[in-house]
C-alpha cells in the first residue's frame, strides 16, 4: 500500500490549476484540457466512443495525464481502475471536491 501523502494547501491549489499549453490533454473530440475541472466537464459531456478511445483495455490516457502532468498519483490510480465514463467522472468529481476542501 502506498504511503499516505498529506496534501498541503499549496499542493491542492497546484493540482487544481491550469497546466501550461504544452502539457494540455488533447482529447479525441478536439477539446484541449488544461486542468481537472476541464477534465470533469469533458467527461460529463463526452461520448462513450471518445472515452473508449482514451481509456480501454490497453489505454490509460486520462490516468497517465493526471499522473505525469497533474502529478496526482491517487487520482491517476483511481482513474486507471475505472471502466466506464460515469465512474471516471465520479472519481474526478470527488477528487476535485477533496482538493478544494484543502484550500
Amino acid at each position: 500500500m502506498p504511503a499516505v501523502v498529506k496534501i498541503t494547501r499549496e499542493e491542492a491549489q497546484r493540482r487544481l490549476s491550469d497546466v501550461s499549453m504544452e502539457y494540455a490533454f488533447f482529447c479525441h473530440d478536439g477539446r484541449r484540457l488544461h486542468n481537472l475541472a476541464e477534465l470533469e466537464d469533458a467527461l460529463a459531456t463526452m461520448s462513450d466512443e471518445v472515452f473508449a478511445y482514451h481509456s480501454g483495455k490497453d489505454k490509460s490516457d486520462f490516468s497517465n495525464w493526471v499522473r505525469d502532468v497533474i502529478k496526482d498519483e491517487t487520482l491517476a490510480r483511481q482513474l486507471s481502475q475505472t471502466s466506464t465514463l460515469v465512474q471516471a467522472k465520479k472519481v474526478v468529481e470527488q477528487r476535485i471536491a477533496f482538493l478544494s476542501s484543502k484550500i
